[in-house]
């Protein structure tokens, strides 16, 4: 049984989009979220504690101890977000996933657009 959702009652400026990223240690991911929060580019940036990823990079398998980068911002922030983060990331292919959140309070949605504009 598929249940349809429809998602288009969220106006595309008045979403809040949840972006992830890896990062090699919790200084590096500190340095970040406190630029991006600085410039205004996240609402709230949050590091969350190492862990292991297991991936393949140019044919061999890789296990690295990272940290998780968890950044909310509103759906117009999101490409100079993308861009600050490619010029500030130190992986030659960092990963930057970002997901729309379904439901969002709207005070706290009124909240991180104000913290980014």
């Amino acid at each position: 049984m598929s249940v349809g959702v429809d998602f288009n009652f969220i106006p595309m400026g008045d979403c809040l989009w949840l972006v992830f990223t890896t990062l090699p240690n919790l200084a590096i991911a500190e340095e970040i979220a406190q630029h991006l929060v600085k410039n205004q580019l996240v609402a709230c940036a949050q590091v969350l504690p190492p862990m292991t990823s297991i991936y393949t990079w140019q044919g061999q398998i890789c296990r690295e101890s990272e940290v998780l980068l968890l950044l909310k911002t509103p759906s117009d922030r999101y490409p100079a977000l993308e861009l600050s983060l490619k010029e500030l990331h130190p992986y030659a292919e960092p990963e930057i996933i970002a997901l729309v959140a379904a439901a969002v309070s709207q005070s706290y949605l009124t909240w991180a657009i104000a913290s980014t504009h």
